[in-house]
């Protein structure tokens, strides 16, 4: 029973850092720490890095502590909301930096309905240059509108 409670702990915690990334990217990045992250909205960013992945060592390291506290003395449902944080930067890391912005050219052919619905929003999103009137503050939830879209262009 309970690993059934750690994984729904894992699960809840990933769905629940939407919201969070939610949050932090509409009133964070887009607010006090638009400094970090106005390099992102800019186009053709020429470096490997920018200052916008400051927010992933932000993210990172509440995870890396729950990791930590939640294997002393032993595993402990803190390192399954480690691991959950962990799960949805991986996913984030994956749909954001890797399909949407291709800063890594690893699935360059995917075609799938869902992940060009997530590419249309954050191309709404990215359309506002500046850090006010931005909208798609998600990631892998966005508005229903940009999958109907895409699900409309594959019948």
């Amino acid at each position: 029973m309970e690993i059934l409670q750690y994984i729904g702990i894992t699960l809840a915690v990933f769905v629940t850092m939407e919201g969070i990334t939610w949050l932090t990217h509409k009133y964070i990045m887009h607010g006090l720490g638009w400094y970090f992250h106005e390099d992102h909205h800019q186009p053709g960013y020429p470096h490997v890095f920018e200052k916008n992945d400051f927010f992933f060592v932000i993210f990172a390291i509440p995870s890396i502590l729950l990791f930590y506290f939640g294997a002393i003395p032993e595993i402990n449902w803190m390192f399954f909301v480690g691991l959950g944080i962990l799960f949805y930067g991986i996913a984030y890391f994956l749909v954001h930096d890797v399909l949407i912005h291709r800063r890594f050219k690893w699935f360059d052919k995917t075609n799938n309905w869902y992940l060009r619905g997530l590419r249309k929003a954050h191309k709404m999103h990215h359309k506002h240059l500046g850090k006010e009137d931005g909208e798609c503050f998600g990631m892998l939830f966005v508005p229903l509108q940009y999958f109907k879209e895409q699900l409309k262009i594959e019948h």
